[in-house]
């Protein structure tokens, strides 16, 4: 018995001691699992559930993110970004709610209006477990427009005379000391611009009529501008280039194969110098000179020449030294009706009929046809193409009453417009800020760029001349953009030499410059929708009214 129980608490003892080499290898205690990731569970910015990108936020948001498990305080401003769109830091505070889950960022102080901000959450936020996020959160806001009036409130004529005079002093004030000629922007120096100088030539008239300048200072800046463009400036085939030295009259290439003649251009300038040569009309010695040189400027343009060996196309470029490398051929629909006016007006070099037939009605983009937003487009590009289409050959053509076969153009303007505005109030893009008060698709400077904006290539800018330029058209639309533009942006658009060039709202984004191509048609179509100046001018011209009927034309002023 006693043998038994002994050998009991010996095999006990081995037992509880482990068991000898047996038992020296077992697997130790399993270790914790790892802590769990968790992700965004919801996003609010004051309130709106909207995805990642918001707009019309108010300056002082409360942006709440909530995350699938309870945040470690210390990790959150390590994981925080919060930039302006210049990606400066913005200072902010950071609050919890539902257990820490929630986390609350607010930005120190007001936000700027109409500024665009960035705020991401890295994977390096943890939860109080450990847990990593298990992706990154990246959200943009855009803060709301400012719809406090920034200046005091006028009548609608004086609004016109205001807008008038500040952009005037684009090409008085801001006019080459030299040549007297339209520098092509702001930022320019010498370079002039000979389309642009056309367009500020047929502000003169205005300037004079509006009493901005008396008539011997117009008449002084015209007498300046023609002697140098007679007697300085660099032609070729009496054409003259996109761009000039405004000291020397030294062509500056628009580009690499752009170094001579640019026909278009050129129109612009005939335009502006017939409209000017129309209205200094005394019989003084000095005017009457003027009128003649004018004339002589007019008639050494050999737009027969460019006609590129005799075709029925009107040519767009032509050089001394690269013959006409650019082949570009003047068709329309576009904004070079005027340049087939004007070559078929000449005395001296004049194109038949059947180039323009040919030529500029054979463009693809000439006939449409169809209809958008309930108006019929005769002519031009789906959706009408830029604004400027419908200005730039205007400012001196009447479109009202004005036929030419079975396009009425008063129709064509009008239509035109109004498809362009009813594009923006619409709004299909969802381009933040477009509204019946924002509206106008142009040529303009856009954001690092430049670019013809449209229906079709909407890039979210406004350039202000495509509504303003449009006065005589849509005078009620018009009237409403001009009126958000000054009293509701004005602080951002109107400056120096009047409306900046462009913006965007949806970008925060507003140009700081000026264009002599935007501003003049500004001017010159605010005073044609008020007294129709310009259009009486430029049409009394006698060879004009041959040409245009020559044209098969037809306007109760031809």
């Amino acid at each position: 018995m006693k043998s038994s129980i002994l050998n009991l608490f010996f095999a006990t003892l081995i037992f509880s001691t482990g068991c000898g080499k047996n038992n020296s290898g077992s697997n130790p205690p399993p270790p914790p699992p790892p802590p769990v990731a968790f992700s965004l569970s919801s996003l609010k910015i004051d309130g709106q559930v909207g995805g990642f990108t918001y707009y019309n936020i108010n300056t002082s948001p409360v942006i709440k993110l909530s995350f699938g498990a309870p945040l470690n305080r210390s990790s959150v401003s390590a994981s925080i970004s919060f930039r302006n769109k210049l990606n400066a830091p913005v200072a902010y505070t950071a609050t919890y709610e539902n257990g820490d889950s929630t986390l609350v960022i607010q930005p120190s102080s007001a936000l700027p209006f109409i500024s665009k901000y960035a705020l991401s959450v890295t994977t390096s936020l943890r939860s109080v477990a450990g847990g990593s996020l298990l992706s990154g959160v990246d959200i943009n806001f855009t803060t709301k427009i400012d719809s406090a009036r920034k200046f005091p409130p006028l009548s609608d004529n004086a609004l016109l005379d205001l807008v008038q005079q500040q952009t005037f002093k684009y090409f008085w004030d801001f006019g080459h000391p030299v040549s007297g000629l339209a520098r092509e922007r702001n930022t320019s120096g010498d370079i002039v611009t000979s389309g642009g100088s056309g367009f500020g030539i047929m502000a003169i008239p205005v300037g004079i009529n509006r009493n901005f300048i008396t008539r011997a200072q117009g008449l002084a800046r015209m007498q300046t501008i023609v002697a140098f463009l007679k007697n300085t400036a660099v032609k070729v085939k009496g054409a003259f280039p996109h761009w000039l030295n405004g000291s020397s009259g030294a062509i500056v290439p628009f580009s690499v194969n752009d170094n001579g003649a640019d026909l278009v251009e050129t129109s612009y300038l005939m335009m502006g110098l017939l409209t000017a040569r129309q209205y200094f009309n005394g019989a003084d010695v000095n005017e009457t000179a003027l009128r003649a040189d004018i004339n002589t400027l007019y008639n050494n343009v050999e737009w027969d020449w460019f006609r590129n060996g005799g075709q029925n196309v009107l040519y767009w470029h032509y050089s001394n030294d690269k013959g006409w490398v650019m082949n570009l051929p003047v068709r329309g629909w576009n904004e070079c009706l005027i340049t087939y006016i004007l070559a078929a007006s000449s005395a001296t070099h004049g194109i038949p009929a059947s180039v323009y037939t040919a030529g500029w009605k054979s463009g693809s983009n000439f006939i449409n046809g169809n209809t958008y937003y309930s108006y019929q487009l005769p002519l031009g590009p789906a959706q009408g193409g830029p604004l400027f289409f419908s200005h730039y050959s205007f400012l001196g053509v009447n479109p009202n009453g004005l036929v030419e076969g079975t396009v009425n153009y008063a129709t064509q303007t009008k239509n035109h417009t109004l498809i362009n505005y009813n594009y923006c109030k619409v709004n299909p893009r969802n381009y933040f800020g477009y509204s019946d008060s924002v509206w106008g698709l142009t040529a303009s400077d856009i954001e690092g760029g430049y670019s013809a904006s449209s229906p079709t290539n909407d890039l979210s800018v406004i350039a202000p001349t495509a509504a303003l330029s449009s006065f005589p058209y849509t005078p009620a639309e018009s009237m409403a953009a001009l009126k958000f533009f000054y009293y509701v942006l004005g602080d951002k658009l109107f400056k120096e030499y009047g409306f900046v060039d462009a913006f965007s709202l949806h970008n925060t984004w507003f140009a700081t410059s000026t264009l002599a191509i935007d501003q003049g048609p500004i001017i010159i179509m605010l005073e044609n929708y008020r007294t129709g100046l310009l259009w009486n001018l430029f049409t009394s011209s006698p060879e004009v009214k041959a040409g245009m009927q020559s044209l098969g034309f037809t306007a109760p002023y031809l």
